[in-house]
């Protein structure tokens, strides 16, 4: 058993995966979930009738707001892995923390597609600012002209959560990444509107079966991954639809599994991702995974292209006004360009721990070299 498998509690999981089959394990998992009773979870439905006065966790509001997820998934080609090329895993799916082999052990017999989405909160007096971050180990296609394919794959959201006084607040505005174009939505009924750059739509609410809490619904293009707001992406055949938890990951039974839980991981937990940043098997450079053209990336297509995948802070959309990685950095600068916001909102944060290498992102991000992920 190894530490990267002790840090994601797959202790349980790996006993229950050699002594009973997958939907059973599945089972197994659900009801242990339930009997752990996790306390965001009761929190949240509690809040839900009467908001509570004790302060939520950062734990706990990452996974009261965190999406329902629509993943679309391709099978054809020896690139898809049968669909397992779109699932949503964690960076280190393959027990190392090499991001030049990801591509290579994604075809790896045995190897894990457990469900993950990491998140971070940053917090002003005014609002919270919530990141979710989807990882695939492969930017595929099976289309010999003009598309190029890539080793791991980085893409999420920024959500933007009025303190009101409530526990949880109140959900006012979205931004998407999809490859480097950003995406603004906006739910039904919020105060924010239109600022330098439009809404692009409406940002749904639906319940999820699991708690039956009103969470944003996202979704997730087959192959390249682009990430909006559903129905601007959608499921078209094949597909999975996850669900947040904060104890289960699961792996889907199949490519057309629509009811698979995923965990939900802190970015800057001890020895996670932000810890990883300067690892140089793992990034190439500022917030980009190291990528290389090992194995079969790049046959049959166009071309297999390296170090083109980005973490939070090295997202971008290349013609907008914040800076590279200002969405998860400084997404109160973000959100007040993006929309109007009603009597403004705070710009200090309360809480930001990319605040200590601001400076040194800063520099990097003015002399990075551009990625297209």
């Amino acid at each position: 058993m190894s530490d990267l498998d002790t840090r994601h509690g797959h202790l349980v999981d790996s006993q229950v995966d050699r002594i009973v089959h997958r939907p059973v394990r599945r089972a197994v998992r659900r009801l242990a979930a339930a009997l752990l009773i996790p306390a965001a979870a009761g929190l949240a439905v509690t809040a839900t009738a009467t908001p509570a006065a004790a302060a939520a966790s950062r734990a706990e509001l990452a996974f009261r707001w965190a999406p329902i997820h629509h993943q679309d998934v391709d099978v054809t080609g020896s690139h898809a892995l049968g669909g397992r090329s779109d699932y949503i895993t964690r960076v280190d799916f393959d027990a190392d923390l090499d991001g030049r082999n990801n591509w290579d052990n994604a075809a790896r017999a045995g190897v894990s597609f457990d469900a993950y989405a990491y998140y971070s909160v940053l917090e002003t007096a005014s609002h919270w600012f919530i990141t979710y971050f989807f990882f695939h180990p492969r930017d595929w296609t099976d289309h010999p002209f003009f598309e190029t394919e890539h080793e791991n794959d980085g893409e999420g959201m920024l959500l933007a959560v009025e303190r009101d006084g409530s526990t949880y607040g109140i959900l006012r505005a979205a931004v998407t990444v999809a490859h480097s174009d950003y995406f603004s939505y906006v739910p039904t009924g919020s105060t924010w509107s239109t600022g330098r750059e439009t809404v692009d739509g409406t940002l749904q609410l639906q319940p999820s079966p699991h708690d039956s809490l009103p969470r944003p619904v996202t979704a997730q293009e087959a192959k390249g991954h682009g990430f909006k707001a559903h129905p601007q992406y959608r499921i078209v055949g094949d597909g999975v639809t996850y669900y947040p938890s904060t104890t289960v990951a699961e792996t889907p039974e199949h490519p057309n599994d629509r009811d698979v839980r995923y965990r939900l991981i802190d970015l800057f937990e001890p020895g996670g991702l932000w810890a990883q940043r300067d690892n140089p098997q793992l990034f190439a450079q500022l917030g980009t995974f190291a990528g290389d053209a090992s194995g079969d990336c790049g046959r049959g297509t166009w071309a297999c292209s390296t170090n083109s995948a980005n973490a939070p802070w090295g997202w971008d959309d290349s013609d907008d006004l914040p800076g590279r990685g200002e969405i998860a950095t400084d997404p109160a600068k973000l959100s007040a360009e993006y929309f109007t916001v009603p009597g403004g909102l705070a710009r200090a944060y309360t809480h930001n721990p990319y605040a200590s290498a601001a400076a040194a992102l800063a520099e990097a991000a003015r002399t990075a070299p551009p990625v297209t992920d």
